[in-house]
């Protein structure tokens, strides 16, 4: 969510995923904070916000990581898929017997102070009107189409009406053949 102050109303930025009960920080905006360092804010209440490694070991104020959430909001996974589970929702090496986080995938770095700031994605993951999209999936569904010999996917801004999921192939597929297939999937 984009933060912003008009006049004396009180305006936050607002930070998280639905696997953590949607709100896990929170900002109240500063209008005299400019540049690339918007912050979404510090844990609220009943939320633990590390910034972890790919090994899951604390990284240094200042040093990207990834944003992982643990707490009284945690979701306990997703219903029938266990192994997608198992890959997002971990135990917690800094917390309590039992305590687990929730790797959002998202990019984050601690700033003086103890806010935090948003970076970007560690993979390929969109989010286009609310939906999440996994790139590499539309690519690789692309690629099993007969005729379709590389693929790749990209959102694309620059559209009326907001962002669009946008493909391009290579191969000799029917177009018209191929999306009705993918429609289906």
């Amino acid at each position: 969510r984009i933060a912003a102050a008009v006049g004396p109303v009180a305006i936050y930025n607002m930070y998280g995923p639905t696997e953590a009960t949607v709100d896990a920080t929170g900002y109240r905006a500063d209008p005299t904070v400019t540049g690339r360092d918007i912050p979404i804010g510090a844990p609220l209440p009943g939320c633990r916000v590390r910034i972890l490694d790919e090994r899951l070991r604390r990284v240094p104020v200042g040093q990207a990581g990834e944003l992982c959430i643990g707490g009284v909001g945690l979701a306990m996974g997703y219903l029938g898929m266990d192994e997608a589970t198992a890959e997002a929702f971990v135990r917690d090496p800094f917390g309590g017997e039992g305590d687990r986080l929730y790797r959002t995938g998202d990019l984050a770095r601690w700033l003086p102070g103890g806010q935090l700031a948003f970076i970007g994605r560690r993979d390929d993951q969109v989010k286009i009107r609310g939906q999440r999209i996994e790139l590499g999936e539309v690519e690789t569904a692309l690629r099993a189409f007969p005729g379709v010999a590389a693929a790749t996917a990209a959102k694309w801004d620059e559209t009326p009406g907001g962002a669009a999921l946008i493909a391009h192939f290579v191969g000799d597929a029917d177009p018209v053949r191929l999306r009705a297939w993918l429609a289906e999937r």
